[in-house]
């Protein structure tokens, strides 16, 4: 722990406290070490301490995630890690609650209750490594596969459509949507709006799973292609794109987006779309567009304020009390309809 400390006498901590001394075992080169990395210092910037931060997870390669981390934890059950995350912030609200997901875990098994903890607006952070297989089961195709995806449970081609993360959570009216990717530097600063985000916040992260799906996002990674094929979204900016900027999203005629150039038929900036944080049909929309048709938006799609689960449950809790008083146990056993049963 390093011997810096606040004007409190608390010390602060780097990303280093926030390293277990468990040894980290993934796939050498998989893409969850660098969402690890950056998790740690996100943490450490936002000033948490390591007795009042929780990672909750379920199932899957990215599960093992609260072993690597030096806080509270619980590696739960498949897809269930929303419900339990639901109950650590309800039995204290003042815990910073973490959720580490996969498109497996968080949209097979699991879709009804990540559905469920966004709706509810639980004031949580949801981490959805998206790597479009299942990697800890060996390489069968998942809820977020490409049609046609060769795997071993679908030797002749996935036939299945693909899920799109970001559309279900802004539909299930999450009040925070983002995406980024594990080796990209926006990465950072979206986790940190994430963690500070008051209410239900996910983040889907493409993250390269190097054993069964390698290069699945090279078009957004490599550096002579990802300035084409990404958008990178900044609240009140034009959506513009492209190696020089020279690139653009507006809507046609039939009010569909569409790609367009600078400077071609008099197009200008004032003609592209701007990004509004606030706008949710403006959200659902850019969680549409995907490639090759389109750049793939990153950044922070779509953010509200509005309240909170736990926030709302505690005021009912002291409404009834207030009314009611603090009641007991047997009171409430004996409360209600009852029934004698006679020999």
């Amino acid at each position: 722990m390093t011997t810096a400390t606040t004007n409190l006498d608390v010390p602060v901590l780097t990303a280093k406290d926030f390293a277990s001394d468990q040894d980290v075992r993934w796939c050498p080169g998989c893409g969850d070490y660098a969402i690890l990395n950056q998790v740690r210092k996100v943490v450490a910037k936002m000033g948490n301490r390591k007795e009042n931060t929780v990672f909750v997870s379920g199932i899957g390669c990215s599960s093992r995630f609260p072993y690597y981390m030096d806080t509270y934890g619980f590696h739960s059950i498949h897809g269930r890690a929303p419900g339990i995350a639901t109950g650590i912030k309800l039995a204290n609200p003042e815990l910073d609650v973490w959720i580490v997901t996969g498109d497996g875990d968080g949209l097979s098994i699991g879709g009804n209750h990540l559905m469920h903890v966004l709706r509810r607006n639980v004031n949580v952070h949801i981490l959805l490594f998206n790597n479009r297989i299942y990697g800890l089961t060996k390489g069968q195709y998942s809820p977020t596969s490409e049609e046609g995806k060769k795997t071993k449970s679908s030797p002749m081609g996935s036939i299945d459509m693909p899920l799109s993360p970001l559309s279900i959570a802004i539909a299930s009216e999450a009040s925070f949507v983002a995406r980024a990717i594990d080796v990209d530097k926006n990465l950072a600063g979206v986790l940190e709006r994430a963690g500070k985000h008051e209410g239900s916040a996910i983040v889907e992260i493409y993250q390269d799973c190097n054993i069964f799906n390698h290069k699945a996002f090279d078009y957004a990674t490599a550096k002579d292609a990802k300035l084409d094929n990404i958008l990178y979204l900044e609240h009140g900016k034009p959506l513009v794109f492209g190696k020089d900027n020279q690139k653009g999203i507006t809507l046609d005629r039939t009010r569909k987006p569409k790609v367009v150039t600078l400077g071609e038929d008099g197009v200008t900036e004032d003609d592209l779309l701007v990004h509004d944080e606030g706008d949710e049909s403006l959200a659902f929309l850019l969680s549409r567009l995907t490639y090759p048709d389109f750049p793939e938006p990153m950044g922070v799609f779509y953010r509200v304020e509005d309240d909170c689960y736990e926030n709302l449950l505690e005021k009912q809790v002291e409404d009834a009390v207030k009314a009611k008083g603090p009641g007991n146990l047997a009171d409430l056993y004996s409360a209600g309809d009852t029934y004698t049963v006679k020999d």
